[in-house]
Parts: C-alpha cells; sequence; structure tokens
C-alpha cells in the first residue's frame, strides 16, 4: 500500500503544482488513500520531495534529484570535454578523445551502465566499445550525439 502511495505522490506532484502537505493530502484522499498530514509528512521524507519555486514566488513540491542522477552528470560532463568524434565498425563504436581523456570517458561510459554496451578498451586518445548488435551500436551512438 506504501509504495502505491509513494507511487500516487510523484504522480500527482509531477501533474500538479502542489504548495502544501494538506492539499497533497486531499489529493491523496480523493484518489482513494485514506492518510494524514502526518502521514503525508513522512512519506515527503522517505521520497525527498523539496520545494521548488514557480512563477510569482509560489513553491511546489518536486522529487529532490537524487545522487546517482547528479553522478550521471558528471560523466557526461567527462564525456562532453574529451570527446572528439566516433564510428562504427558493425558491432564495435570507435570514438576518439582529446589526447590523454580516453580512460577517463571509457570510465565515464562504463559507469553509465547503458544495457547495450559490453565493456570499453581505452589507450590514449582512443576507445573501442564492444556494443551487443550493429542496432544497439546505433542506439549508444544517439545516446552519445544528445550528451555532446
Amino acid at each position: 500500500m506504501k509504495d502505491n502511495r509513494h507511487a500516487k505522490i510523484i504522480e500527482l506532484i509531477n501533474q500538479y503544482n502542489i504548495e502544501t502537505q494538506e492539499e497533497l493530502a486531499q489529493r491523496l484522499n480523493d484518489a482513494g488513500f485514506k492518510v494524514t498530514q502526518a502521514t503525508v509528512s513522512r512519506d515527503i521524507r522517505v521520497l525527498k520531495l523539496t520545494k521548488v519555486s514557480v512563477d510569482g514566488g509560489r513553491q511546489k513540491y518536486v522529487v529532490l534529484q537524487n545522487e546517482e542522477s547528479s553522478i550521471n552528470e558528471k560523466y557526461m560532463r567527462v564525456l562532453k570535454d574529451g570527446y572528439v568524434s566516433m564510428d562504427m565498425a558493425q558491432n564495435i563504436l570507435v570514438i576518439k578523445t582529446v589526447s590523454g581523456m580516453a580512460m577517463a570517458v571509457a570510465a565515464a561510459i562504463d559507469a553509465m551502465k547503458w544495457s547495450e554496451v559490453v565493456g570499453c578498451i581505452a589507450g590514449d586518445d582512443t576507445i573501442m566499445c564492444a556494443i551487443r548488435s550493429v542496432d544497439d551500436t546505433v542506439n549508444v551512438m544517439n545516446k552519445i550525439r544528445k550528451i555532446v
């Protein structure tokens, strides 16, 4: 029941500009979840919700950006900073980087845990990524293009 309520809370705060715990409790009650303000307060803490300003100084609840997403941003920055070009040979993706950046960029790609990537081998300015299939190679190239 708690997992369903948490999912509903996230759905509600994404759908509406909810400013108060009371408003959130009311919307949950309207959706069939019988909650008190104290329950909502605990849920907010567990879900790590925070308030951000919206137009006109009003505030609304949002999901606090989690640590993993912050780490992914660091990896994306390494990829942007080191990337020069890429090309594919079947299911092998070859990425050229700034001199000395290949290991960092390869580590960043591995850390992003893309299911298509089997692994990377890096030299000084070149990375070879083993990708599961030719189609997956195209998908990974598109992901990298979006980042860089």
